[in-house]
């Protein structure tokens, strides 16, 4: 002994998962077991009967040249066809006193067809409703019987039972007696045996179009487009009456009444692809009894359909449902979800339905109510169950999504508003800094040239004129600064405007006269993306071309035309043409003239003025004609020719 308690290792995760899927597979299993013995209690049940006073259990049997006597209810051989049937001989009293009250003969279950005659006065032939005549049917029958067929006393009935197969025939207990008392049974049956499986038949129809419609716009789960298929066959095989001879549809009939192997194979289908089972080659060997039936029903007669009907269509469906059943277990032990446990608790009452149909086939039960039918419909509430909470959690997880996908926008629109309110402050941080700048260099190139002249003019003692035209030329540059910073919005034309007077000023002391021509009546076009030192970029250029007119061509009239142009494009721009009538110059393939340095630095400084704006300048200097009539000849000039952008740079990077 070391004084410490043994402990036991920890269980490895497999065993853990196994110990954990071991217990939901008992629960799962006492579950379905639970779910049977409950459908084996509600079909042991019987209906309410008419009173007992009234039933006649005794009757004579004669079939096949035998008579003897029977106890309904009664379970005839099989026969494939309708000729010497089975006739029950039996009588029954009515009391005097009653012939002012009708009376019935009630019949709650037979297969496959009836007929009825009371003191040998036929009151009731079944074959003339083929839709009471299906052998998965329940339908009761009911007939008066005429008062002067009645008498007070002893009276007989007949019945003759039909047999067609495939199964056996059979005739239930039946009861003779005042209607209003047989009436209520008969509706209770009627309700339960046939209004119901319409009722169920047509909601399975509306529910086989919307899964189409399902299918169509969501190619991608052909589940929905099998369980269509499914329920399409179902609702044809709901509603097709039993042929009773050979007629044009009638084979059409036979292959869609024994269509439950196709339709067994189809609704298993859908439970592999529900259950996440993707489509194999050999899934067609599910087809493969439906198929022969069909066949049969096409090519063979009615009585080869009936024959195969059991050897093919019921085990088909047996092993459907038995594969279902384990598909669905594995789909919830696996999922834990609520659509495949609602599917598994179908498929169980499904199957025990069919087995217990099976026992009485095989005569194992001593009556015969067919309820496979009937329970297919409750697996089709299963399923419509099932598909409608799966579309609600579907919904539930959209609106969940929708809703954090809201707020997330939300939240990004609010970071998003704040770097755009950060990024405009920035970008309106940077253009001051910009036009700063720009404003500091254009001061400095015009305004402080000027002064730092003034200062050195005035420091030589140099008084009088000199200084004088350096102050003008100051107070010039300064005034064009801050006229550019003017909001023109867009239109150079009002920039123009101040240009002209102040043209006008500098050429009036030299006797040179200025010609403004507005070629178009818009003059120039309206650019909304126009800054000042766009304007500043221009203007001076302009100057520079009357500066240069003034100071080197001795000129005479200086024409300026202002016009807009359409280009090959399609696109306006504006142009501005400065002219005189001066001396010209000649231009080298650099620009500049031949001994005139300072003005080659001019011309240097228009082009670049020009590319920063975006512009394209033209410079001509060569002998022109004037426009003078009588003094028409040739002389010197110098023509700059400014074409402005359709549309403005955002910044000065194209400056040359």
């Amino acid at each position: 002994m070391n004084g410490h308690a043994d402990v036991a290792p920890p269980d490895p995760p497999g065993r853990e998962r196994r110990r954990l899927w071991t217990s939901r597979l008992i629960q799962y299993l006492l579950l379905q077991a639970l779910i049977a013995a409950a459908c084996i209690f509600a079909l042991r049940q019987s209906l309410p009967e008419p009173p007992a006073e009234y039933l006649v259990a005794t009757f004579g049997l004669s079939e096949r040249g035998i008579a003897r006597t029977v106890t309904l209810p009664h379970f005839s051989s099989l026969r494939h066809a309708m000729d010497d049937p089975p006739r029950f001989t039996g009588r029954f009293n009515r009391p005097a006193g009653e012939a002012g009250r009708a009376w019935s003969v009630f019949l709650p279950r037979f297969t496959n067809g009836v007929e009825i005659a009371v003191n040998d006065v036929v009151i009731l032939d079944s074959r003339r409703n083929p839709a009471a005549n299906r052998p998965d049917r329940n339908t009761p029958e009911i007939a008066v019987i005429p008062a002067s067929v009645l008498h007070d006393g002893a009276n007989t009935v007949s019945i003759r039972l039909f047999i067609w197969g495939p199964i056996t025939g059979f005739l239930d207990r039946v009861w003779i007696g005042p209607d209003r008392l047989l009436r209520p049974s008969y509706d209770l049956r009627t309700l339960i045996f046939v209004t119901l499986p319409v009722v169920f038949s047509s909601w399975q129809a509306i529910l086989a179009v919307i899964l189409g419609i399902m299918w169509v716009m969501r190619r991608h789960e052909p589940a929905y487009g099998v369980l269509a298929a499914a329920m399409a066959v179902g609702v044809g095989q709901a509603f097709l009456q039993t042929p009773m001879g050979e007629t044009p549809y009638s084979k059409l009939n036979v292959v869609l009444i024994s269509s439950a192997p196709i339709e067994s194979a189809l609704v298993l289908t859908f439970a592999l692809l529900f259950a996440g089972w993707k489509w194999q080659r050999h899934g067609w060997i599910l087809f493969i009894p439906g198929v022969l039936l069909a066949l049969a029903g096409l090519f063979g007669n009615q009585a080869m359909v009936r024959a195969l009907f059991l050897i093919l269509a019921v085990p088909m469906v047996g092993i459907s449902l038995v594969i279902m059943a384990i598909v669905t277990a594995r789909s919830v032990l696996k999922r834990q979800n609520v659509a495949s446990l609602l599917l598994g608790c179908a498929v169980t009452i499904m199957l025990t339905c069919w087995v217990a149909d099976l026992l009485s086939v095989f005569q194992m039960t001593p009556n015969r109510i067919f309820t496979a039918r009937l329970s297919y419909s409750v697996m089709l509430v299963a399923i419509g169950a099932g598909l409608t909470w799966r579309f609600a959690r579907a919904l539930n997880e959209v609106d969940g999504f929708a809703g954090r996908l809201v707020a997330q926008v939300r939240e990004a629109e609010e970071k998003l508003k704040a770097s755009f309110v950060r990024e405009e402050e920035r970008a309106r941080a940077a253009a001051l800094a910009r036009e700063r700048t720009r404003l500091m260099r254009d001061l400095h190139d015009g305004l402080g040239g000027q002064l730092v002249s003034i200062v050195a003019l005035s420091e030589r003692g140099n008084a009088g004129a000199p200084i004088g035209d350096a102050a003008r030329a100051a107070l010039k540059d300064l005034r064009l600064v801050i006229d550019s910073m003017d909001d023109i919005g867009g239109d150079l034309m009002l920039a123009l405007g101040s240009w002209r007077e102040r043209a006008m000023a500098q050429l009036r002391p030299h006797d040179i006269a200025l010609d403004w021509r507005a070629v178009t009546p818009q003059g120039l076009p309206v650019h909304p993306e126009l800054r000042p030192w766009h304007v500043i970029q221009i203007v001076r250029l302009l100057d520079e071309a009357v500066t240069n007119a003034v100071k080197h061509a001795n000129a005479r009239r200086i024409t300026v035309r202002i016009e807009t142009l359409t280009g090959a494009d399609g696109l306006d721009r504006g142009c501005i043409t400065v002219e005189d009538d001066g001396k010209g110059f000649e231009i080298t393939s650099e620009g500049a003239a031949a001994g005139a340095i300072k003005a080659a630095r001019g011309l240097r400084n228009m082009r670049s003025r020009a590319a920063r704006c975006g512009a394209e300048l033209e410079l001509s200097s060569c002998a022109q004609e004037t426009d003078q009539g009588a003094d028409q000849g040739k002389h010197q000039g110098t023509r700059v020719r400014l074409t402005l952008p359709h549309r403005f740079p955002d910044s000065d990077g194209a400056a040359g």
